[in-house]
C-alpha cells in the first residue's frame, strides 16, 4: 500500500460558513467551527425600538380583533334576518326524487 500524505485541508461551507478539517490521510472531519452568528441589531437602542414596534403592532392586532369580536354579534343576526326574509318570499318547492319519476 502506499502511503497517503498527512494534508489537512480546511472547507468553507458556502451556505453557511461553517469551517471544517479535514486529513486527507485518515479521510476524516478532524474539526468542525461553526459559522459565526449574526446579530440582529447593531446596539440596544435598535433592539428596543423593534421591541416598542412590535409591542404596537401585537396592540393594533388585538383592538382590532376585540372590534371585530364586538360587530360579530351584529353581523350574525343581519345575516340571519336576511335568511328568514329570504325564506319567506321563496315558495317550499317539493323536490322531485328519480325514484318519483316511475
Amino acid at each position: 500500500m502506499a502511503k497517503k500524505s498527512s494534508d489537512v485541508f480546511e472547507i468553507t461551507c458556502p451556505c453557511c460558513a461553517a469551517v471544517l478539517k479535514v486529513d486527507a490521510a485518515v479521510e476524516a472531519v478532524i474539526a468542525h467551527t461553526p459559522p459565526p452568528t449574526k446579530r440582529m441589531f447593531n446596539d440596544m437602542e435598535e433592539a428596543a425600538k423593534a421591541m416598542h414596534q412590535q409591542d404596537d403592532r401585537r396592540e393594533s392586532l388585538f383592538r382590532q380583533s376585540v372590534e371585530a369580536e364586538k360587530n360579530k354579534a351584529q353581523l350574525m343576526e343581519k345575516k340571519f334576518a336576511e335568511a328568514v326574509k329570504r325564506a319567506k318570499e321563496t315558495p317550499d318547492e317539493k323536490f322531485i326524487r328519480d325514484i318519483d319519476l316511475d
